[in-house]
């Protein structure tokens, strides 16, 4: 059998395409692959837990030019997905005849300063060695976890220590709305106990609740759980309560407030976002 050499020229006339436009295409292969790296890279770095809406803004950190879409393919290419949560199920058995403060927050999400408003809940994660619960103060500014502490047991104290914890890791601010479910699976009684009313009135903290049965009210908490349980409780087993809470520090701590860009901010992670609302208040001081 013999075999016709074809050359670059009558290649090209066959395809329909120019030489120059093959010598540009070949040019562009290493460009391609370079892209493909460092965005498979990124989503590593991520541990899998960002998609393309968080991912373009890394790429475009590094200098690329493209579009939330193009991420998009390019990691559907490689066969890239983002860790996908379970859908959020709401349950309220919590009943209890304690009296509520009133909704002040009322779903307004949206604040100007740090320290204004704080968000609370708790969730639990199971390990070989039994629940482990875990109570956070959310800062609506930025999304911030500026208080959290984890116990064996689901109780008044959990809920003091984790706003005890904020308070001094915050400076003791004055004013802070505390926001807190008043009815819910986990949390509820733990509020609208003597205690944690007496640590408020203490440090000058006002007390809001969402309305019996509205997990919605709380919608900002609830989302940090959505998505932390899809991050790194979902699918994971835990031998022991210790196991978890040093996953659970890495991923608040390391990742969450430093790294993990939130939308609410303009794709700027919590630290970066409360860095730039301090820098921009310092210059318009000067």
């Amino acid at each position: 059998m013999v075999t016709a050499k074809v050359n670059l020229k009558s290649a090209c006339t066959h395809l329909g395409v120019s030489r120059s436009g093959y010598y540009a295409w070949t040019k562009r292969i290493p460009q391609i692959q370079a892209k493909l790296a460092d965005l498979k890279s990124l989503y590593w770095t991520h541990r899998a837990r960002c998609g393309a809406p968080s991912l373009v803004h890394d790429m475009r950190d590094l200098g690329y030019k493209m579009s939330e879409r193009t991420v998009g393919r390019m990691l559907q290419s490689m066969g890239l997905r983002s860790k996908i949560s379970r859908k959020f199920k709401y349950a309220s058995d919590s009943k209890h005849s304690l009296p509520a403060a009133p909704n002040l927050l009322n779903r307004q999400f949206t604040v100007l300063k740090p320290n204004t408003i704080w968000t609370t809940d708790i969730t639990y994660i199971r390990t070989q060695q039994g629940w482990l619960y875990l109570c956070v103060m959310l800062d609506l500014f930025s999304r911030r976890v500026v208080g959290w502490q984890t116990s064996h047991r689901i109780d008044r104290q959990l809920v003091c220590d984790t706003f005890n914890y904020a308070m001094a890791r915050q400076g003791y601010p004055k004013g802070v709305m505390v926001h807190s479910l008043a009815q819910q699976c986990c949390s509820g009684s733990q509020y609208c106990s003597r205690d944690f009313r007496a640590v408020l009135l203490t440090n000058d903290a006002i007390q809001s609740m969402s309305r019996r049965g509205n997990c919605w009210d709380n919608a900002v908490t609830e989302s940090f759980f959505h998505t932390l349980k899809g991050h790194i409780i979902h699918g994971s087993v835990y031998l022991t309560r210790k196991e978890a809470q040093t996953t659970l520090f890495e991923y608040i701590e390391i990742y969450y407030n430093r790294k993990r860009r939130h939308s609410a901010n303009g794709w700027v992670s919590p630290e970066a976002f409360e860095q730039q609302y301090y820098e921009n208040l310092e210059g318009s001081t000067v």
